[in-house]
């Protein structure tokens, strides 16, 4: 019996992981317009709360229908692990964004990649080839060509920013070995444990929304689950060295967003870099034509 996500043809997976990771990076850039604004009247911890309390109503009807899986799960330490490890690389990212300037938080968290790609080889087993490796260093030097991080300055945020990195990591290495639970199990446990573990914390700078705020908060949860369930479905379909250059694609659509949200035209180094990036990504994936 083939494992819930794992389809016959490694090849096809590999492409139906890669759509889907597109899908999230379009639904996670397209949010921050949405999320920008509650920002500047929510503490982030409460957003991050609304949205797991939204995402939770969203899947509660599927519950019955999959209650079987949620319930006889035999994978719950796992789903424990995974909930752990991206609660505290949420936590790492909100502390690294308040303590250093965002594009360098940004820089930092490309280097995720490396660290998929050393815990896929380690810890999944996976064949990391040389093109992988290759395609993930042009990616991140294009990235750094993009900032120039050089020009800024660092701080105390250092260290939770290489732990939003390190955990974020984890958490990614931890979905793929829950490739054969369903999604809508993965976001139900993910759902409930995010919710409990930011309910506290968010109570403490807790500030009362009224109704104008709602949908807001209703358009975060919906993107923010939708993109969830695309980019559990990617990691579940490809290879986390097939997933880890198409990762810097997302700086591709934030310029985008940049653009058609706040009117920032690109640079002629954000171009440069974007087509870069693409580039790379599309040597690193070779849908269709990948080899074990």
């Amino acid at each position: 019996m083939i494992p819930y996500g794992e389809p016959k043809d490694r090849h096809v997976a590999n492409r139906q992981g890669a759509a889907f990771a597109f899908v999230d990076m379009v639904l996670v850039v397209t949010s921050m317009g949405v999320i920008k604004q509650a920002g500047a009247t929510f503490p982030a911890i409460q957003l991050v709360f609304f949205r797991a309390v939204v995402g939770l109503l969203l899947i509660a009807p599927l519950l019955w229908r999959y209650r079987s899986e949620v319930f006889n799960s035999q994978q719950v330490k796992g789903h424990v692990g995974r909930v752990l490890c991206g609660t505290v690389a949420l936590c790492c990212n909100y502390a690294a964004t308040a303590a250093l300037p965002l594009t360098l938080v940004t820089v930092i968290g490309f280097t995720r990649p490396f660290v998929i790609l050393g815990f896929a080889a380690v810890i999944l087993g996976e064949r990391i080839l040389r093109r992988h490796w290759v395609s993930s260093i042009i990616c991140f030097i294009s990235v750094l060509f993009i900032v120039k991080p050089g020009s800024m300055s660092w701080d105390w945020g250092l260290l939770a920013a290489l732990g939003m990195v390190l955990f974020g990591s984890l958490s990614v290495i931890q979905t793929r070995r829950l490739t054969g639970e369903h999604a809508v199990v993965l976001m139900m446990f993910h759902a409930i444990g995010l919710a409990v573990l930011t309910a506290i914390p968010a109570a403490f700078v807790w500030v009362s929304p009224g109704l104008s705020d709602l949908p807001a908060f209703l358009i975060i949860g919906v993107l923010a689950q939708v993109g969830q369930f695309c980019f559990l479905r990617s990691h579940q379909l490809a290879e986390a060295s097939i997933l880890a250059p198409l990762s810097y694609v997302v700086i591709v659509f934030s310029s985008i967003a940049d653009y058609l949200y706040f009117g920032i035209v690109p640079t002629l180094s954000l171009v440069v870099g974007c087509l870069a990036i693409v580039s790379a990504a599309l040597l690193g994936t070779q849908l269709g034509r990948s080899r074990r």
